[in-house]
């Protein structure tokens, strides 16, 4: 035994290096030197402890005879810890509490060796009580009750998640690896089968092996804070996982399990999923973990070790319904807290809404989250809640006066009156806020201005009926695309079969636009985007041109396991799953490989497609647009009589669109949709459409601008017959239109009042007005 070398009576519990100069000297003291030396770590736990100086003089002894014969390393104050909490393990309030017959130890034989002192070193602070609490001191520190919570009902209602709760509850039960792993989405409500898992064992719900059980939350970032020294963390988790085996009814509950991959790691010390790996394997602790596909692929999976000691349960995304049934067991929490009342029907209102524009969450949370706010919109903007708060203040001040009044030898009387009529008078005033503050009501305008303020989503949008959308739809598209009336009539119709789902298969509409470059075909599927689907990118494009490789088929759903970007998202699948609510364009869809073909196939056919990281990505809200140039190309002469150019242009485009695309592949598309040719009359609304366009902008510089109808007719003569079709009016009018009209704002951007497009000798020119005088520009 090595004795302390300064006093050289005690033995020497502590050692410390100093450097004096170029030497290290090593010492080994004992705790009351140590103690009078002011070594900080010694004074911080005999401070936690509650451990004087008197008490560690009289204790000297008995650690004498206790540490004879141990060997004790060099290894720095990291030590500490351990050590005095093995000695000391409980603190001075703990030992005030014990009566003296409690402390007198029983008499008994005594035992030799290892015996006598494990019965020494119990006893020197010991009872059954005390030693109750001390074995709840890491449970205490670094964990939550979730069934205490349960039992004092400060948990809400679970609703719903029985299968999940009933599978989660057989894993429990068996003998070992009863280690469930909760694994879903964020929001998806893992916490809580947790939480209702704690509220069936508070109400005997649960099987015989499982009624005496206590759910416990690990808090793993208080397990890792303040371990500063070597040893410190290990120490931590080692004591918790010997008190859960003490205790024998504990179960763990770790939230974001994935982190104790890596808890307290550092060089040369083992983290918390090491130290925990033993005890799981082996049944002595029962875990219930949860985490994300995300996290669990990423930590657990590459730890195998680690994940056969979890069993996996998938928590999937609650559909509507089942929202909806979460939201109505729930809402009166948040009632009761922000003092409104909201209908069965809002709370349907938000769950759809939620589903429908939050397309970055998942349900039930993002519905939960929309619940509470709108109501705390509606608390707002209801001023007579906050007044009859202040008036219930109040009330309570004055009769807090009026007690202390009454209470007084010789009463003031005078005083005593204008209390007691100040209250008859708040009491009235809060009876009639009361009726006014408790029937605050939440409207859908709340759910939908929330909406807005979380998306950038017009409120106006939101709110509207989709039905009533399609039921303009047609009026919005003729006023947006011109000359193809036909077009988007077949459009709309196969839009109205398929948005009111009148057979059980649910699957997207689908079309394809045929016809030549420049006659309207994307600009058709940007404006079905803009009225159909309220998001700020509503349209999802891409380029066939891109997917030309068989390799590429990757890039649209993901890369498979074990190739480079295989963590990233498919660019197709994970815009879908980011915005259900979309329209999807296959720009130039006879350029794609036959591979992506069968994608699309599928997709077409069942509504769903699975990418590389087997999540099941939902079609059935989109619309699918394909546009292609196919028999555009075609010289030959159609052969018949009495047969249009439309006609004509059409059995082409039929024939071009056969060559390369399967007739399985066909027969899945809803509607072939040939555009016409555009007549010159057609270019002439046209280019209205597109200096239209410049209204805005200009006016935000106090500029109107104007146009005759002969400009408009100059504008499609000069553009019509060209090879590019409508583009070449936003050529004409780029060069002879918005080329002037810079040159006019550059040098008198605060003069004009007024431009007018109009034809002078021949050509286009402008007329400018000023604001004080007007005046002609005969540029050219």
């Amino acid at each position: 035994m090595i004795m302390c070398s300064n006093c050289k009576k005690r033995p020497a519990v502590v050692f410390i290096t100093s450097v004096q100069g170029n030497e290290k000297k090593n010492e080994g003291l004992c705790l009351v030197c140590a103690r009078k030396m002011h070594i900080p770590q010694v004074s911080e736990y005999m401070e936690k402890l509650g451990i004087t100086d008197e008490e560690i003089d009289q204790l000297s002894d008995q650690m004498m005879e206790m540490l004879d014969g141990d060997a004790f390393e060099m290894g720095g104050s990291g030590i500490m810890p351990g050590f005095l909490s093995n000695i000391f393990g409980t603190n001075k309030d703990q030992e005030k509490e014990e009566t003296p017959e409690t402390n007198i130890p029983e008499r008994r034989e005594e035992p030799a060796g290892e015996e006598k002192k494990e019965r020494d070193w119990k006893n020197m602070f010991g009872s059954k009580r005390e030693k109750k609490r001390r074995e709840l001191k890491f449970l205490g520190n670094y964990c939550t009750n979730l069934s205490q919570k349960a039992e004092d009902n400060e948990l809400d209602n679970i609703i719903g998640r029985d299968k999940e709760i009933a599978r989660v509850i057989q894993i429990l039960s068996r003998r070992t690896k009863n280690n469930p792993c909760l694994i879903g989405e964020p929001g998806v409500g893992k916490t809580a089968i947790a939480e209702g898992i704690a509220q069936r064992i508070a109400r005997g719900d649960v099987p015989l092996n499982l009624s005496d059980k206590k759910v416990y939350l690990l808090d793993l970032t208080a397990l890792v804070a303040g371990t500063q020294f070597r040893g410190q963390f290990e120490s931590r988790v080692k004591g918790l996982v010997d008190e859960v085996k003490r205790e024998g009814n504990i179960i763990l509950f770790i939230d974001e399990v994935h982190t104790l991959v890596g808890a307290g790691d550092s060089e040369g010390s083992m983290n918390a999923a090491n130290i925990l790996k033993p005890a799981l394997s082996r049944g002595e602790v029962q875990v219930i973990g949860a985490t994300t596909f995300g996290e669990y692929r990423k930590y657990i999976e590459k730890d195998s070790a680690l994940e056969r000691r979890f069993q996996p349960v998938t928590i999937d995304e609650p559909n509507i319904e089942d929202t909806v049934s979460v939201l109505l067991g729930i809402k009166k929490y948040y009632e009761d807290f922000h003092k409104v009342h909201i209908s069965d029907y809002l709370t349907r209102v938000c769950a759809v809404l939620s589903e429908r524009y939050i397309t970055d969450r998942f349900l039930p949370d993002k519905a939960i989250d929309l619940l509470d706010e709108s109501c705390a919109r509606a608390s707002i903007r209801n001023p007579e809640i906050a007044e009859y708060g202040r008036v219930m203040k109040e009330i309570s001040a004055l009769e807090g006066m009026e007690e202390v009044l009454l209470e007084k030898q010789e009463i003031d009387y005078q005083a005593l009156a204008e209390v007691k009529g100040k209250l008859i008078h708040l009491r009235q005033e809060s009876e009639e806020l009361r009726k006014k503050a408790f029937d605050a009501q939440v409207t859908e305008e709340d759910i939908t201005k929330v909406i807005e303020l979380w998306t950038g989503i017009p409120a106006s949008k939101v709110a509207e009926n989709e039905f009533l959308k399609i039921a303009k739809l047609e009026d919005e598209l003729k006023a947006r695309v011109l000359g193809q009336d036909e077009a988007i009539g077949v459009l709309v119709r196969a839009i109205k079969r398929t948005r009111v789902r009148l057979n059980k298969r649910r699957r997207p509409a689908s079309f394809i636009f045929i016809g030549p470059t420049g006659i309207g075909k994307t600009e058709l599927v940007k404006a079905l985007a803009d009225a159909m689907f309220d998001s700020p990118e509503p349209l999802i494009r891409l380029d066939m041109t891109e997917y030309m490789e068989k390799h590429s088929v990757a890039r649209m759903i993901g890369s498979p396991p074990g190739y480079v970007g295989y963590e990233e998202a498919g660019q197709l699948t994970e815009k879908v799953r980011r915005r259900p609510y979309s329209v999807i364009l296959f720009d130039e869809i006879e350029k794609a490989h036959p591979d992506v073909m069968n994608i699309l196939m599928q997709i077409l056919d069942e509504g769903k497609v699975d990418d590389a990281h087997g999540r099941t990505v939902n079609f059935e809200n989109t619309i699918i647009c394909m546009t292609s140039n196919a028999g555009s190309t075609d010289k030959s002469v159609g052969v018949g009589f009495n047969r249009t150019a439309d006609e004509i242009s059409k059995d082409k485009a039929m024939k071009g669109l056969k060559e390369f695309l399967r007739p399985e592949f066909i027969s899945r598309i809803d509607e072939i949709v040939v555009f016409r040719q555009l007549e010159k009359a057609d270019f002439s609304r046209i280019a209205a459409l597109m200096l239209d366009e410049m209204k805005e902008p200009l006016a935000e510089k106090n500029i109107g601008i104007s146009y005759t109808q002969e400009a408009l007719d100059l504008i499609a003569e000069e553009s019509f017959g060209k090879p590019y079709g409508a583009r070449d009016i936003r050529r004409v009018i780029r060069q002879e239109v918005e080329d002037k009209i810079a040159e006019q704002v550059l040098e008198h951007a605060s003069e004009i009042s007024e431009l007018e497009v109009v034809v002078k000798d021949g050509k286009l020119d402008l007329n400018v007005s000023l604001k004080n005088k007007e005046s002609d520009s005969n540029e050219e």
